[in-house]
């Protein structure tokens, strides 16, 4: 059958056979179909399904949908298939964020590497700069000092000279009357460096001691326990001493008693050579009881010398010793000023025997006179003055016998009249004092003269010396025509023209030194004594000792709190003054001068004001007036005045320049029980420039609490304790000062650092002068007749406070060792006044005024407790102050100004109603 079927279909024949071949064939096709349909419906509705799902979103609008409209039952609106919606959209929107954020992180990290790398490269350039520098610094030390090793011979202090026991005798020479220092002195006993010791004799240990007067010889010895030099290791003396009058007549030895007393002397050593014989004289009448005595090679200091018997360079002519026991009493003394007073000269004096008459009597005591004897002028002047007298065209007082008996004097001696009260008053009435010498020439100085020109410098009367032979007090030493006339006899009939055209300046000039020779040469024992040992010391030319300094207890204090910064400190206006680096603290250099100023500055240091301290012990620090164009010497070489480094912009910022162009100076801050205002101001001076140090004076018994943490401001904070409360404390001269300059400041004093850097800036052009901030003045009260202290703003001062102001330290050595006591225990009784008693002295010393700077006029911390200046009986206590200290210096010593240094950078501001003062830039 298969057969059959195949050959029909070969054969292309249907037959019965074929219909079962065409349902076989059709079920075949029926099955691929549907297999074709599930595959289709399997693969491609999914993927259609995906897509529309995917799109449904996108469809903003019902004709869009796919499904068409549909209802709140259908899918897409499901809430949490909306849900899912949004949070998928937020969270795609922070991945696009935080992208954007890691891409922009990315690129400041990049930014920062390459700034580290930046700095790592400066950091290694600055390393290479600063060893660089560090080398050159090195190198520059070591050039300089090979320099100063090649110009500068190394000095050293010379080898002292201890003197034998047995000292070898030098011939004498030939004659006592030819005995100079370099013939009759031995300088091996006084090395440079010895610092000058001085034995005294005690008087009592030898028999010419009980004829001394009593009071000369207790105030002599009062004298010598308290004196610098004194020593009573008699083998290192280079000076003994031994005080041989004023005696008393009754029990005075004869003559070759007491020469032989004084050679038996166990220091003596058979010639006297570095002896000194005193002899004072307490009254006018004091005998020149050494003339027949052979004093050998012993120096002689007496106020009567013969010609014969004085040694110029040698002996020493001093001053009679008046106040022996007793200080002057300054408030006794007359004004200086009116400046002429009723009488424009007078005299008073007997002549009680005539030269002819005398002069055998002087033959006597020295056969080695020679000559005729030399004219007399007395009887001339005796006709001139009284016809002055009679012509009434001046006030004039002349006469010339004493009402009462005469003072006993010397041959041809004018006698004194009267008692001494009696004289001084009618010398408060005079102009002019006449002092006549005496008419035998070879008297050179008697006691008579020197008592009148005592009594004439006193009370301020100008002394008129007739005779130009004449050996004054200390001549060699004082230039004494800046305080008196001397004139020779042969001009009596020019006197009254000379004294009638001296101008009013002038004459109140010649009074005023008049007055400073008396107060520091003649006024005191203790002056006369310290007077003829500086003559003395100054001929062979030995400095003087350093003057004590007042010795800092300090009190202990903790201090490492960081000191904050003041937005007031901060902010300088336009003004940069500091230097580029803070320098570490530097003291100013000292006895820069102590040697040379012995040889270079004899007279300048006698007769000027300023520096009376060739008396007293010499200050560290001497101070560099203006007009001194030296070289200065210090440890390393010289450094000339006008070197400056300085300029303008940055030069000037970077240097101070000027006469010394490195210094320092020391804030010194006077306080009582303040300590917040005080922690405030020291808080204030951080990091101000050329600061040294501070030294707070602790005015109070109570100390700082021990909790109380002071600030770390970069410098020492020295806190000195005082022995008790007094404004003087202020200037003492504390040793912890190293620095030249001060800046005084009180607790709340509130400035500025430029306004303290432009302040010291002018000080270094001015130093001898007070520079300050808050200007005062005085003024005369015509009602009262009185003085006025007044703070009023003006354009013209005669103060400046030293509540902020700076000063030299040589000040503080003359207001707390020179200036008159009485002034500082005026200041302790009113707890007031001590800046304007630091004013009047700086005034009265150099003549100047105080120099104001910037435009303030208080400077007060605002905020801060009431100080004393605030009671109502503040300024009577200062119009009472101003008018003793008148007093006590005998005139008005404060100088008007007008000029005030501002910088150009400063700005005045001023009130309206004010008119605008005149400034100087």
């Amino acid at each position: 059958e298969p057969m059959t079927g195949y050959t029909m279909l070969r054969n292309g024949g249907v037959g019965n056979g074929g219909q079962p071949w065409v349902l076989r064939w059709s079920s075949r096709i029926r099955l691929t179909w549907l297999s074709f349909t599930l595959f289709i419906i399997l693969v491609f509705f999914p993927l259609i399904a995906h897509y529309y799902l995917t799109t449904i979103d996108d469809a903003d609008d019902a004709g869009k949908r796919i499904f068409g409209p549909r209802t709140g039952n259908e899918l897409c609106e499901v809430k949490h298939v909306q849900d899912l919606c949004r949070i998928r959209e937020s969270v795609s929107e922070e991945l696009l964020q935080l992208e954007a954020k890691r891409q922009e992180l990315n690129s400041e990290i990049a930014k920062l590497n390459l700034k580290i790398e930046a700095c790592k490269k400066s950091i290694e350039n600055a390393k290479q700069d600063l060893l660089q520098l560090k080398n050159v610094i090195s190198q520059t030390e070591h050039s300089y000092k090979e320099l100063m090793a090649q110009n500068q011979p190394k000095l050293s202090l010379p080898i002292r000279l201890l003197p034998d026991k047995d000292d070898a005798t030098f011939p004498l020479p030939k004659s006592n009357r030819n005995c100079r220092l370099h013939n009759c002195f031995d300088y091996s006993r006084c090395p440079l460096t010895s610092g000058f010791p001085v034995y005294v004799y005690n008087s009592d240990d030898y028999p010419f001691g009980s004829s001394l007067d009593p009071l000369i010889k207790q105030a002599f010895e009062a004298t010598v326990r308290t004196n610098v030099y004194v020593t009573e290791n008699a083998n290192i003396a280079c000076v003994y001493i031994v005080l041989a009058g004023e005696m008393q007549e009754p029990v005075m030895p004869k003559p070759t008693e007491l020469e032989q007393q004084l050679h038996s002397l166990p220091y003596w050593r058979t010639d006297g050579h570095n002896h000194l014989i005193i002899n004072l004289s307490r009254k006018s009448e004091t005998q020149n009881f050494l003339y027949n005595i052979s004093t050998g090679r012993a120096m002689v200091a007496q106020s009567t010398f013969y010609d014969v018997q004085y040694r110029p360079g040698f002996d020493i002519v001093v001053s009679p010793l008046v106040h022996a026991m007793s200080e002057p009493n300054f408030l006794e003394i007359p004004p200086q000023v009116p400046v002429k007073r009723k009488y424009l000269f007078s005299f008073q004096g007997e002549k009680i025997e005539s030269l002819r008459s005398s002069l055998q009597e002087v033959r006597s005591f020295e056969e080695e006179i020679e000559g005729n004897a030399p004219a007399d002028y007395d009887d001339r002047i005796i006709t001139t003055l009284k016809a002055v007298q009679d012509s009434k065209l001046d006030f004039v007082l002349v006469e010339f016998t004493c009402k009462n008996q005469p003072k006993t004097s010397l041959p041809t001696e004018w006698a004194l009249c009267g008692e001494r009260d009696d004289r001084l008053e009618l010398l408060k009435l005079s102009t002019f004092a006449l002092i006549i010498t005496p008419g035998d020439t070879r008297l050179v100085i008697s006691a008579g003269c020197t008592m009148r020109l005592f009594e004439a410098l006193e009370v301020g009367a100008i002394p008129v010396v007739l005779g130009e032979q004449v050996q004054l007090p200390y001549n060699d030493v004082i230039r004494w025509n800046e305080a008196a006339l001397i004139i020779p006899k042969p001009r009596i009939t020019e006197v009254h023209f000379l004294l009638r055209s001296i101008s009013d300046n002038d004459l109140l000039a010649m009074r005023r030194q008049g007055r400073f020779l008396w107060e520091t040469y003649f006024s005191t024992s203790d002056n006369v004594f310290s007077t003829v040992l500086a003559v003395i010391r100054t001929r062979i030319q030995i400095p003087a000792a350093p003057i004590r300094e007042e010795p800092a207890v300090e009190i202990p204090h903790r201090s490492g709190k960081a000191a904050g910064t003041d937005p007031n400190m901060a902010d300088n206006g336009d003004l940069d003054l500091g230097p580029v680096e803070t320098e570490p603290p530097y003291a100013s250099p000292k006895y820069l001068r102590n040697f040379t100023l012995t040889a270079m500055d004899i007279y300048r240091n006698w007769n000027s004001a300023p520096g009376p301290f060739h008396l007293f012990p010499y200050t560290p620090f001497d101070p560099v007036l203006p007009s001194e164009a030296k070289f200065l010497g210090s440890g390393t070489g010289f450094r000339p005045i006008g070197g400056g480094a300085g300029g303008s912009g940055k030069e000037f910022q970077a240097a101070l320049g000027g006469n010394v162009p490195r210094e320092q100076f020391t804030v010194v801050m006077l306080t009582y029980e303040r300590e917040e205002v005080l922690m405030n101001s020291l808080e204030r001076l951080n990091g101000l420039p050329y600061l040294n140090k501070v030294v707070v004076v602790w005015n109070s018994p109570k100390l700082p609490s021990e909790d109380l943490l002071w600030p770390d401001i970069g410098v020492p904070i020295m806190v000195v304790r005082t022995e008790k409360n007094s404004l003087n404390n202020r200037f003492l001269p504390w040793d912890e000062i190293e620095t030249e300059a001060i800046l005084s400041i009180d607790d709340d004093a509130h400035l500025r650092h430029d306004e303290i850097m432009f302040g010291f800036r002018v000080w270094r052009e001015a130093r001898d002068r007070i520079v300050g901030f808050p200007g005062r003045y005085h003024a005369w009260d015509i009602p009262h007749q009185s003085w006025l202290y007044n703070s009023n703003y003006s354009c013209e001062l005669s103060m400046v406070l030293t509540g902020a102001a700076f000063f030299h330290k040589y000040y503080a050595y003359l207001y707390s060792y020179v200036m008159p006591q009485a002034i500082r225990d005026m200041v302790d009784e009113y707890i007031n006044c001590e800046d304007i008693a630091m004013n009047f002295l700086v005034s009265h010393l150099t003549r100047k005024p105080p120099i104001k700077v910037t435009s303030r006029w208080t400077f007060r911390c605002p905020g801060c407790p009431q100080a004393l200046s605030h009671d109502d009986s503040h300024f009577h206590e200062r119009h009472k102050c101003i008018n003793f200290f008148v007093r006590v210096y005998g005139y008005m010593p404060l100088l008007y100004t007008q000029f005030r240094v501002d910088s150009v950078l400063f700005k005045t501001r001023l009130p309206h109603d004010k008119t605008k003062c005149f400034k100087f830039i």
